[in-house]
């Protein structure tokens, strides 16, 4: 019996979940996604956001986009999902308010998209789960203003905090709660 085929939008927001998985079990990995003639951030947004959930953005483009998927726009004390395009200094007083969870509901943390360039800048050494014992995991960051890494350390109480993804073009990263981080300038 032949299986339906999938639709391109389908194929798209299948594919981007997928490396949003995958990227948090392998923090620091390079996942590409299907995003070339489309905005990385709208392909997150169609993947997760729906009629039940819940984001913060402040680029009027990008919401109206993330709109168009049923998900209300909220506070960023509220949403579920952050969308920062480009996140600058000004802008970390808003991250600093996204919900950490509970301990009894971790899972009603934010989740936070950051717009970045991989490959130059800051170097990130990881450590942690998903990352093979007695080693590190190391990317290059740049675009990402530098008080943002101490206020994620400080936001994580484990099993509360926030999963991070990195954003670069087509690419992402993956940064879970669990990561450790250490930063080199």
């Amino acid at each position: 019996m032949a299986h339906p085929q999938f639709t391109e939008f389908e194929k798209r927001t299948r594919h981007t979940f997928q490396a949003m998985m995958w990227a948090l079990s392998h923090p620091g990995c390079t996942f590409d996604l299907l995003a070339s003639d489309h905005n990385a951030f709208v392909d997150i947004g169609q993947s997760l956001l729906d009629l039940e959930t819940s984001f913060f953005c402040e680029d009027e483009s990008l919401i109206a986009q993330l709109k168009a998927t049923g998900a209300r726009h909220l506070s960023s004390d509220r949403a579920s999902y952050h969308f920062y395009p480009e996140l600058t200094g000004d802008q970390l007083d808003t991250v600093k308010q996204a919900d950490i969870g509970t301990l009894m509901y971790p899972d009603q943390s934010a989740t936070i998209f950051i717009g970045c360039v991989f490959g130059q800048g800051v170097t990130l050494q990881l450590e942690g789960p998903g990352i093979p014992p007695n080693q590190s995991q190391s990317i290059q960051v740049d675009g990402i203003p530098l008080d943002f890494w101490s206020l994620r350390e400080r936001a994580i109480r484990y099993p509360q905090g926030w999963d991070v993804y990195l954003v670069s073009g087509n690419q992402l990263v993956g940064l879970p709660r669990t990561t450790r981080i250490i930063v080199e300038e």
